[in-house]
Order: C-alpha cells, then sequence, then structure tokens
C-alpha cells in the first residue's frame, strides 16, 4: 500500500492522499483518501484489518458503497444504503476486508437535488426507475473506475465482492478488479422499501430474494 502523499499511479484514476486511523462505533480502520482525477471528488478506503492483524490483500471482502446522505444521515427507510453501510462496516472489522466509500454517487448518480425530485414522482406512483427516467436522467449514472483505481493501489486486484448488484461486478472487472464471489448483502428491508427493492431486483438485475420480508 501507499503510505503517503504522491503522484497518481501513471494512467489510475485517483490519487492517494492521505492515511489516518479512526476510532468509529464499528471498529478502528485505517481510513485512507483519494482524490477522483477524472470528476475531483473524494474518496475514502476503510481498511479493516483481519483476526490475526493481517492488512487485507487478493481475495478480502470488498464493500464498494455509494455516498447515500438520505440513508446514512437521516435514516431514510426509502433505501436500505444506511444498514448496508453499517453491516459492511461491522463485518470488516471482525473479519478484515475494505470498504471503498465513493462520493458523488448520491441517487445512482444523479445527485442529491435531482434524487429528491425523483422521490417526489414516487409519490405519484413511478418506481424508482421510471422516476429517473421520467426526469430526463439516467437510470444508473454510477461509474466504477475510481473504486478499481483505490483497489488497485491496495494491491487487491481480487476480491470478493460484497453486494447485490451484477453491474457493480461488470465495471469492476472491466477495470482490471477479478471479483472471485458476489457476496449478498441483505438487510434494511422493510415495508418503506420493499417496493424499491422489488423494482432493483425485477427491473435491474439485483440479485434480491423474491420474498423480501424475512
Amino acid at each position: 500500500m501507499t503510505d503517503a502523499l504522491t503522484s497518481p499511479t501513471p494512467g489510475s484514476p485517483v490519487r492517494f492522499e492521505v492515511a489516518t486511523n479512526v476510532p468509529t462505533v464499528h471498529g478502528s480502520f485505517e481510513m485512507r483518501a483519494y482524490r477522483d482525477l477524472v470528476t475531483g471528488a473524494e474518496h475514502v478506503a476503510v481498511v479493516g484489518t483481519a483476526p490475526d492483524g493481517s492488512a487485507p490483500t487478493d481475495g478480502a471482502l470488498v464493500r464498494v458503497h455509494s455516498e447515500c446522505l438520505t440513508g446514512e444521515a437521516f435514516g431514510s427507510l426509502k433505501c436500505e444504503c444506511g444498514p448496508q453501510l453499517d453491516a459492511a462496516l461491522d463485518t470488516i472489522a471482525t473479519e478484515g476486508g475494505v470498504v471503498v466509500y465513493l462520493r458523488g454517487h448520491e441517487g445512482r448518480g444523479i445527485g442529491l437535488v435531482n434524487k429528491l425530485r425523483a422521490y417526489r414522482l414516487q409519490e405519484d406512483g413511478l418506481d424508482t426507475l421510471d422516476a429517473n427516467l421520467a426526469l430526463g436522467l439516467p437510470g444508473d449514472a454510477r461509474e466504477y473506475g475510481a473504486a478499481a483505481g483505490i483497489l488497485a493501489d491496495l494491491g487487491m486486484t481480487r476480491i470478493r465482492l460484497l453486494s447485490n448488484n451484477p453491474e457493480k461486478q461488470r465495471q469492476l472487472e472491466e477495470h482490471g478488479i477479478e471479483v472471485q464471489a458476489l457476496v449478498p448483502l441483505v438487510v434494511g428491508v422493510s415495508m418503506q422499501n420493499e417496493g424499491y427493492l422489488a423494482t432493483k431486483r425485477e427491473r435491474m438485475g439485483h440479485a434480491l430474494p423474491e420474498h423480501l420480508r424475512t
């Protein structure tokens, strides 16, 4: 891993900026900040050590997580993003691994204001995909080149991906990251977001169970 401010690796979409240790309610992690050289966004790799104290290497568990202010800071029940982040951090605190937190991905990449506009359309009966499309926006505008660049900087080109989203796997593999397994992360299901999750399963290809209630 890179330990100090460096010039970006030639061809990398990100530049490492700083690493520091941060205690959290989930555990103590090394947090590594990166600058996205394409968008200018600031991303963070949250690194958890294995039970033997070793840093994660190839084959480790990785969560590539999109920023979600409404779900993570405000506890919105319209999505499962907050519980997913909590569960991922809990997991890497005990098993080791990395959470790559991507900023600029709010609302599947359409931004906070447009996300709230889409929520307003959902009140009129549109699902999460059609609401984005009705605004003239992509159903999912996210791109994972920066995540791949961060993982490469960490020396992790083979991973187990903690996700239900095969598109995330596809894009990471396009950028040179071998995804050895897609590890399900089904948490945060509620009456308020069952329709949202069903749309992700039926129209966006997410690997979610037919009956989301447990």
